[in-house]
C-alpha cells in the first residue's frame, strides 16, 4: 500500500469525524490498497473490501478463490478469507469492524457501488454503526498524486502513446483495422501494461463515431484513422488518441488539424496550479470555435482508477487545479456523416505549469501514413 495515500486517508478520516473508510469498488480498492484483485471485476459477488481506520490499521476481505493473491501481492495487518457460495462476504466485514471494537463507529462507505441488498445486510448486521457516504470523498482524494502514482502514470503514458504511434508508423494502405489493433495489443503489453481499455480504431466514414472498436475495414488512400487505447497498470489507466491520415490531407483537414493543435498548446499553457477549470476550458473554445463547429463539454478530465475523474475542464467545472493533478486533454472534431479528429494526451500539474507525459510521438502535424 502506498504510505502517502493512507496518511491522506486518516488526515480525511479524521477532519470528517469518521473512525473507517471500506474501499469496495475495484477502482477505489485498487487506489487504496496498490494492486487489483483479478476476479472482483468479472465478478460483483465476489467481494474484496480494505477497511482502513482512522489509526492506520487496515484489513483486508477477499474470497477464498484470491486469498493466495491478495497475500501474495499485499502487505496487511489483517486478511479476513470467506468462502464462495457458503460465506456471506458482508458478515465477514461486520465481524472485521465488531471486531476492531468499532461496533458504534462512524464507517464511509461506496454508497454508489455497494449493491442495495448488501448494504442492507451490513446495516442489519452493525445496527448501531453510522454508515456514511465516501463516494465523494474517495473522488476528492484521488485528485492529487502521490509520488508513486505520478511515477506509475508517467511511465504508462509514454507506454501508451509509444503503442499508437509504432502501430500507425507501420500502418499501410490495404492494413485493416483490425490488424492494427492486433499489433497495437501486442505493443502495449511489451510495453509493460498490464490490461487495456476502450480501445478504439476508427478509420475513413467510421472516424466520425466517438467510441467504435476496430472491424475488418481495410485502409484506404485519403482516410483519416483515429486511434486511441488506455493502456492500464495496477488499476490505473492512461488514455491516449491519435490522427493519422492515409496519404496527404486535404486543406480541410490540415486547417482542423492546425486549430486543434494550437488548442492543445493554448490548454497546455493555461494548465497551472490556481487556473480554474471553467477559465480553461472557456479559453480554449476562443479558439475552437475559428472552427466553426460544435465543441464537446470539456476539453480535459482528471484521470487516474477511473477512465474520468474530476477535474473536469469543461462548462460545467468548478475545480481548482492543484499540483500533483493528472489530467486527460482531449482536442476534438466529428463531423457528422463525414469524419473525426482528435489528439489526447496526458498532462501532469506541476509546481509551475505541467508536464506533457504522452511525450514519445510528435503531433503538430497529423500523422501521415503511406
Amino acid at each position: 500500500m502506498d504510505a502517502d495515500i493512507i496518511a491522506k486517508q486518516r488526515n480525511a478520516m479524521a477532519e470528517r469525524g469518521l473512525d473507517a473508510l471500506i474501499a469496495g469498488s475495484p477502482e477505489n480498492l485498487a487506489y487504496t490498497t496498490g494492486f487489483v484483485v483479478p476476479s472482483q471485476l468479472l465478478m460483483r459477488w465476489r467481494h474484496a473490501m480494505c477497511i482502513v481506520e482512522r489509526s492506520g490499521h487496515a484489513t483486508m476481505v477477499t474470497i477464498d478463490m484470491e486469498e493466495t493473491t491478495v497475500k501474495a501481492h499485499a502487505a496487511f495487518d489483517d486478511i479476513r478469507v470467506y468462502r464462495e457460495f457458503t460465506d456471506d462476504p458482508m458478515r465477514e466485514v461486520a465481524a472485521a469492524i465488531e471486531g476492531r471494537g468499532m461496533a458504534g463507529a462512524r464507517v464511509g462507505v461506496e454508497m454508489e457501488y455497494l449493491p442495495a441488498g448488501d448494504f442492507a445486510t451490513l446495516r442489519g448486521l452493525l445496527p448501531k454503526v453510522e454508515f456514511v457516504a465516501a463516494d465523494g470523498l474517495f473522488g476528492k482524494l484521488r485528485q492529487v498524486k502521490t509520488a508513486r502514482e505520478v511515477a506509475l502514470l508517467r511511465s504508462l503514458s509514454r507506454v501508451t502513446d509509444s503503442a499508437i504511434g509504432e502501430t500507425l508508423a507501420h500502418a499501410r494502405p490495404g492494413m485493416t483495422e483490425l490488424e492494427m489493433a492486433g499489433e497495437l495489443t501486442g505493443r502495449i503489453f511489451a510495453g509493460g501494461a498490464q490490461h487495456f481499455k476502450l480501445m478504439i480504431i476508427a478509420s475513413g466514414e467510421r472516424s466520425q463515431f466517438p467510441n467504435v472498436g476496430p472491424t475488418g475495414r481495410a485502409l484506404r488512400d485519403g482516410d483519416l484513422i483515429r486511434m486511441e487505447i488506455f493502456g492500464v497498470l495496477d488499476g490505473y489507466h492512461a488514455g491516449v488518441c491519435r490522427t493519422a491520415v492515409v496519404g496527404e490531407p486535404t486543406a480541410e483537414q490540415a486547417r482542423i488539424w492546425d486549430n486543434l493543435t494550437e488548442c492543445k498548446h493554448l490548454v497546455m499553457n493555461l494548465i497551472k496550479p490556481g487556473a480554474h477549470a471553467k477559465t480553461v476550458y472557456r479559453r480554449f473554445l476562443e479558439k475552437f470555435d475559428e472552427l466553426g463547429l460544435e465543441p464537446i463539454s470539456f476539453v480535459g478530465h482528471g484521470i487516474g482508477v477511473f477512465l474520468h475523474e474530476e477535474p473536469y475542464l469543461g462548462r460545467y467545472g468548478e475545480e481548482v487545479l492543484e499540483e500533483g493533478m493528472v489530467v486527460a486533454i482531449e482536442p476534438l472534431v466529428y463531423i457528422p456523416g463525414r469524419m473525426g479528429l482528435q489528439n489526447k494526451d496526458m498532462l501532469l500539474v506541476t509546481r509551475d505549469g505541467c508536464e506533457l507525459l504522452s511525450d514519445a510521438t510528435g503531433t503538430d502535424k497529423l500523422i501521415r501514413i503511406g
